[in-house]
């Protein structure tokens, strides 16, 4: 594996080793001690997996106080992946990165804790599979709106249609409403 860009500090682009023949493929796309010689010395509490039509944008989801990083990948089709660094004091507050991820390219992306994250399906269907680092708490949940004009991230949308949202998404907050993150001890 090795990180192919770190955008922002701590937000990773991974390239896993792919080994492919007339069968098929086999790739790591988790091992402890390649995944902590890159920096990411994360335990991972939970495992999820969506499937979504073409047009649906989740996100951009994050939470307070027990906030999650996710390695995050796509296993069919694609989508353009989107992470907000919402770390108080960062740097790089309120600044976006977004990459297509996909069945073809393989890549992982890296999200740390302190980040608002959500995708965007540009295939006919996508699942997304990602690891977290802590447990879902519905109380902490929040949602940065999707099209908010302070972060203005460039969704690449089909034929400039609405997408789809979900009811919980529809009511995300400002950038400028958001709970930012505050860590105690971080360097950025």
């Amino acid at each position: 594996m090795k990180v192919l860009e770190e955008p922002i500090p701590g937000l990773m682009v991974i390239k896993p080793k792919v080994y492919e023949d007339e069968r098929g493929f086999f790739m790591e796309t988790w091992q402890k001690k390649v995944f902590k010689e890159l920096g990411i010395n994360k335990e991972f509490v939970q495992d999820n997996h969506s499937k979504s039509e073409k047009g649906v944008l989740r996100g951009l989801h994050y939470q307070i106080n027990n906030p999650q990083g996710k390695l995050v990948r796509v296993t069919r089709g694609e989508v353009f992946d989107v992470a907000v660094d919402l770390r108080n004091g960062s740097p790089t507050l309120g600044k976006w990165y977004g990459r297509n991820l996909s069945e073809e390219n393989k890549l992982l992306m890296w999200v740390p804790p302190g980040f608002a994250h959500g995708f965007y399906v540009l295939s006919e269907f996508a699942e997304f599979q990602y690891k977290c680092t802590d447990f879902y708490v519905p109380e902490n949940e929040r949602c940065l709106f999707w099209d908010d004009k302070t972060v203005n991230v460039e969704w690449p949308l089909n034929n400039n249609y609405n997408p789809i949202l979900s009811s919980k998404d529809q009511r995300g907050k400002k950038f400028e409403k958001t709970e930012k993150i505050v860590f105690k001890h971080c360097s950025y």
